[in-house]
């Protein structure tokens, strides 16, 4: 069997951290197993499916990495469900209702009301010819439900274990609607039949869907994939995510700096016990990967875990893997020993904006003791400076002035930079040469 797995948004809004940990999760699946990774376009709903959404969710999958080997859009598909539809119809399977929504809402709350659960009451199997013709002649449509069989539906569940749900608790879903378009449910199956999907991946809401479903392919004439029911992820409070408020969206994270790998690192081990570890490459994550790890607890996501992550990313990446984007930011003439000399202190990558005048100048310095500064400036060492030229000079200041610690540091450190805390000054230093520092210690803007 060749391992096919989907990743189905509908684009009706951004893409947050939890639907990027469905995404991920597939993808791994997949390239863990030698198999496709498939990017269907659920976007049936057109009323609120846009363009701009479906290109944000490829942007979003690209700049994590997720390519997909297969990619389609369900609006585009419709005959095919059509057909499909037809099929149910003449085999017995999808019959039609006429009830009105606010018809509808009163069975449920009278059912409700009698202690009873508010399932379907199959009326439409009962609607006479002359039913049919007095509503028809009323100007209603109807909406067409799928007949259930009334049994047990198991199946074992990938992160669940066994796993069963009698859909004889189930109203029977509704696959049309009353206007003629089509909820999730038809078309999901007949897509997932066509392109062959081998495993459906998602979150655990969709647990009670499993049922239907599988009686679903199995009335089109196909046994259903394989199952895997992720826990939802929450926020750090427990609320869930929204993709249409934007909470925690990867556009967002993307604006923030976010590394990609330090979202992959995170979203790749939530919910399991594996250890939650950076690592460079997707496929260090492929290799690591294995489906079984996830427990049935719910995952939270912290930001400041995804930050923590995110620091020491950038900190371990060298200067060649991150020169082109320095340059993106403007840092014209940028080299090694910069990057270096601040990376420890950057918690994203766009931070080193704000140092790179601190070496190139001009900056406005802040003297704190103007003579001290100026005892400082009258040791400041001659010839090539190295890192070892703050630890000296600094010996020498201690020498002429009697200060040490907080007293001796802060001011020079306010003087050359400007900045109340920052980069270690012994790789800084250097990169400010002697002519910038003697300025700055005088007061001078430089």
């Amino acid at each position: 069997m060749t391992v096919t797995v989907r990743f189905a948004p509908s684009p009706t809004g951004l893409l947050h951290v939890g639907n990027a940990r469905v995404a991920l999760i597939n993808w791994l699946f997949a390239k863990a197993h030698g198999g496709y990774f498939m990017l269907r376009y659920d976007d049936t709903d057109l009323a609120r499916s846009t363009d701009a959404f479906a290109q944000g969710i490829a942007r979003d999958l690209s700049w994590l990495g997720l390519a997909w080997d297969k990619k389609a859009w369900q609006s585009k598909r419709l005959d095919m469900y059509t057909a499909a539809a037809e099929r149910l119809k003449a085999d017995g399977r999808l019959y039609a209702c006429w009830e009105t929504p606010e018809e509808l809402d009163f069975k449920r709350k009278r059912q409700l009301a009698r202690g009873l659960p508010p399932v379907y009451d199959r009326a439409g199997l009962h609607v006479t010819a002359a039913d049919r013709a007095k509503f028809e002649a009323e100007g209603r449509q109807p909406h067409w439900r799928f007949k259930l069989d009334h049994k047990d539906v198991r199946w074992d569940d990938l992160v669940r274990g066994d796993s069963h749900v009698n859909c004889a608790s189930l109203s029977d879903p509704v696959l049309i609607r009353a206007d003629g378009t089509y909820l999730y449910t038809l078309p999901s199956v007949v897509d997932d039949i066509e392109f062959a999907i081998s495993h459906i991946i998602r979150g655990e809401d969709h647990v009670t869907n499993s049922a239907p479903q599988i009686q679903l392919f199995r009335a089109l004439g196909a046994e259903p994939p394989a199952f895997a029911h992720l826990p939802l992820l929450t926020d750090i409070s427990g609320a869930g995510l929204s993709k249409r408020l934007g909470s925690l969206s990867l556009a967002d994270l993307r604006e923030q700096g976010t590394e990609p790998m330090a979202v992959n690192s995170l979203l790749a081990k939530l919910g399991t016990s594996d250890a939650i570890e950076i690592r460079a490459v997707l496929d260090q994550l492929v290799d690591e990967f294995d489906i079984t790890h996830f427990s049935r607890s719910t995952a939270k996501f912290d930001p400041n875990e995804l930050a923590h992550l995110n620091a020491k990313l950038l900190h371990g990446l060298s200067f060649d893997q991150v020169a082109p984007r320095l340059a993106a930011l403007g840092l014209d003439g940028v080299h090694a020993g910069f990057w270096d000399a601040v990376k420890a202190n950057l918690a994203s990558i766009g931070d080193a904006a704000q140092w790179w005048p601190v070496v190139t100048g001009p900056i406005d310095p802040v003297i704190e003791d103007a003579a001290f500064c100026a005892q400082a400036a009258a040791v400041l060492p001659d010839g090539a400076w190295d890192q070892t030229t703050w630890g000296a000079w600094t010996n020498a200041v201690k020498q002429a002035t009697g200060r040490k610690g907080r007293e001796l540091f802060h001011p020079l450190r306010l003087a050359l930079t400007g900045r109340e805390n920052g980069p270690e000054l012994k790789l800084l230093l250097p990169l400010i040469g002697r002519d910038k520092a003697l300025a700055r210690l005088s007061g001078q803007v430089a």
